[in-house]
C-alpha cells in the first residue's frame, strides 16, 4: 500500500495551501479530490454538459456544482481540483479585526493572521477593478451608496483576477475572448486577462481568474505533490503508529473502484459539509474515530448570504457582464441597530447565452444557408441580454452559528443508509438577514429600482449559501470545539481539519481569504513542529 507523509482530502482554499507549503518543506504529499480536473476546454457551457454533482450517485453524475438541499437551507459547493476557487466570485478580502475578538482560540487574532492574509494576496495576485473598466453595476451601487447617505462606506473589493488596463467597454465586441492577453504567471502557468464576459462562476475560459490550480496547486506539483482527481474518501482508520489508512472510492468509467493509502498525517479539507460528514461517519458509523469531540457537527452557519433582485425600467445594468462582484457597502460596524452585514453588487453568468452560442457555433461550423442563419442568430444572442434591467443586490451577514450537522435516516426506513442532516433555525439570524434586505430595498428605491423580495424568504424563510462555515470549530479545548488553534483534531494525533469547517463564527463577508490564511498558519505550525509528537 502506498504511504505518504501527508494525505490531504480536498483541494480548495484549505487543501491547496496545505499541499503547497508541505510539499515546499520536502514532505511527500498526496491530495485526494472528489471532483474532476477541469480545463477551460472542458468547462460546462451547453445543456448536455456535466453541470451536476450528485452526492447520491457521483459515479454517474460528477459535474461542476454540488447543491445540497436541507430544511430551510440549500448549500452550494464546487467539485473540482481547486475546489470552490473555480466557482466562486473571485472576491479575496480580509475579515475585519472584530471577528476574532470572540469565539476563537486565544492564539488566533487578526494580527496573527495579517502576515498570512498578505501572503495569500500575493499568491492569488489580487487586484481591484480598474477605474477605466467600471461596470454598470458598480456605477449603480456607488450612486446608491451616496443617495442613501452611505458614500463613505462604499469601496472596491480585492479580486483574484488579472486585468489588462488597456481593455475597455468601447472596444469592438469588447467581451470577446480575442481581447484577452496571454501572460505567464509566477508559477509557470499561462493565463489571460479579463474581458468582462461574466463567466466567473462557470469557469473563466480565458484563465483571467487566478484559481488555485494556477498557483498554490501548481506550486505544490512543482515541489513533488501528487494530486488525484475523482477520489471520494469514505473512511479514516487510525493505525498503531498514529498514522491513518485512508479508504476511498475512485470514479472510473461510471463505476466506483475502492482503494486505500496510508498517511503519516491526514488533513481533511473537504469543506464545512465534507469534512464534518466524513468525521461523523468515522465516529458514528464506521466507529474508527471514537475520541472525537461531542461538539462535532455543531457551530454551523451560512455566513448570512442573501440576494435581492431589483428591476429598473429605464436603466441598463447588464449583470451578466463584468466580474461577478466588484464593490461593496460596508455595514459590518454594527451601525444598523447592531446588525452586521456587507452589501455587494451581485452578478451571474449568461448561461442561456453561453448555451445558445454552443449550439449555434456547432451548426455554424458547417456550410450553406442554414449555417449562415445560425451564425447570425449567435451574433444576435451575444448582443441581446434579457436580464439587462436587473440589479442583483447581494451580500453576507454575521448570522448565528447555531446549526448542527448529524447523520440520520428516514423514520419509515430503518435500513436506509444514513445521510447528512442539517438542523438550522433561522430565528436567531432573522434580524440580520431582514436588516440586509431592508438596505437592499432602500438602495434600490433611492436609484429608481423596484426590489423583489424572494418568495422563498417571505413564505418559508428559506436561504441559499455558497459560504457554509463551521461543524469542526476551532477552540481552546474539546469541550467547546473539534480542533485546536493549529487545526489538530482533539483526541486523534496527526489528524487535522483545515477548511471552512474550523471557523467558529460567521465573518459577514467572503471567507475564502480567511480560510487560506488559516491554512497558511496551520501549515507553518505543522512544518515547525513536524518532529514533535
Amino acid at each position: 500500500m502506498d504511504r505518504y507523509d501527508v494525505v490531504i482530502v480536498g483541494s480548495g482554499f484549505g487543501g491547496a495551501v496545505m499541499a503547497c507549503r508541505l510539499a515546499e518543506a520536502g514532505r511527500r504529499v498526496l491530495v485526494l479530490e472528489r471532483g474532476r480536473e477541469w480545463t477551460p476546454e472542458t468547462y460546462p457551457r451547453g445543456p448536455g454538459d456535466a453541470w451536476v454533482w450528485d452526492n447520491d450517485d457521483p459515479a454517474k453524475n460528477n459535474g461542476w456544482i454540488d447543491m445540497r438541499r436541507f430544511p430551510d437551507m440549500t448549500v452550494v459547493q464546487g467539485a473540482a481540483v481547486g475546489g470552490g476557487s473555480l466557482i466562486y466570485a473571485n472576491v479575496s478580502i480580509e475579515a475585519k479585526p472584530f471577528v476574532f475578538e470572540t469565539g476563537w482560540p486565544s492564539e488566533i487574532t487578526y494580527d496573527r493572521l495579517k502576515p498570512h492574509y498578505d501572503t495569500v494576496g500575493e499568491m492569488l495576485n489580487v487586484q481591484e477593478l480598474p477605474d477605466s473598466q467600471l461596470t454598470e453595476r458598480f456605477k449603480l451601487m456607488r450612486e446608491a451608496a451616496n443617495a442613501a447617505g452611505h458614500g463613505e462606506r462604499f469601496q472596491k473589493v480585492e479580486l483574484a483576477v488579472t486585468f489588462d488596463k488597456s481593455w475597455h467597454y468601447g472596444l469592438d465586441d469588447a467581451t470577446s475572448d480575442h481581447h484577452s492577453k496571454t501572460w505567464q504567471n509566477a508559477h509557470g502557468k499561462t493565463q489571460g486577462t479579463c474581458v468582462h464576459c461574466g463567466n466567473c462562476d462557470i469557469g473563466c475560459q480565458v484563465s483571467a481568474k487566478n484559481t488555485l490550480d494556477l498557483n498554490y496547486l501548481a506550486r505544490a506539483r512543482d515541489c513533488g505533490a501528487e494530486i488525484r482527481a475523482n477520489h471520494l474518501v469514505r473512511s479514516l482508520v487510525p493505525l498503531d503508529d498514529d498514522a491513518y489508512e485512508i479508504q476511498f472510492d475512485r470514479i472510473e468509467n461510471g463505476d466506483l473502484v475502492p482503494g486505500r493509502v496510508i498517511g503519516d498525517r491526514a488533513v481533511l479539507a473537504a469543506g464545512s459539509l465534507g469534512s464534518t460528514e466524513l468525521l461523523l461517519r468515522c465516529r458514528d458509523e464506521h466507529r474508527t474515530l471514537r475520541n472525537l469531540s461531542s461538539r462535532l457537527g455543531h457551530g454551523w452557519c451560512s455566513n448570512g448570504d442573501f440576494l435581492t433582485p431589483a428591476l429598473y425600467s429605464n436603466r441598463m445594468i447588464s449583470p451578466t457582464r463584468g466580474p461577478t462582484i466588484t464593490c461593496a457597502i460596508d455595514f459590518l460596524d454594527g451601525s444598523q441597530e447592531g446588525n452586521r452585514f456587507f452589501v455587494e453588487d451581485g452578478g451571474f453568468p449568461d448561461v442561456i447565452g453561453n448555451s445558445w452560442q454552443d449550439v449555434t457555433q456547432t451548426i455554424a461550423s458547417g456550410a450553406g444557408q442554414l449555417a449562415t442563419m445560425f451564425t447570425r442568430m449567435g451574433e444576435l444572442a451575444e448582443d441581446s441580454d434579457p436580464l439587462s434591467c436587473v440589479m442583483p443586490w447581494f451580500g453576507q451577514a454575521v448570522d448565528a452559528p447555531d446549526g448542527q450537522m448529524t447523520l440520520g435516516r428516514p423514520w419509515w426506513n430503518p435500513f436506509a443508509k444514513r445521510s447528512l442532516r442539517l438542523d438550522w433555525d433561522v430565528s436567531r439570524s432573522e434580524a440580520v438577514v431582514s436588516a440586509m434586505i431592508a438596505m437592499h430595498k432602500e438602495l434600490s428605491e433611492k436609484t429608481g429600482g423596484f426590489p423583489v423580495e424572494p418568495l422563498s424568504w417571505q413564505l418559508f424563510r428559506d436561504l441559499v449559501t455558497p459560504h457554509p462555515l463551521g461543524g469542526c470549530c476551532m477552540s481552546d479545548d474539546p469541550a467547546s470545539g473539534v480542533v485546536d488553534a493549529n487545526g489538530r483534531v482533539f483526541g486523534h494525533p496527526n489528524l487535522y481539519v483545515v477548511d471552512g469547517a474550523i471557523m467558529p463564527r460567521a465573518i459577514g463577508l467572503n471567507p475564502s481569504r480567511t480560510i487560506a490564511a488559516l491554512a497558511e498558519h496551520v501549515a507553518e505550525q505543522m512544518v515547525i513542529n513536524w518532529d514533535v509528537h
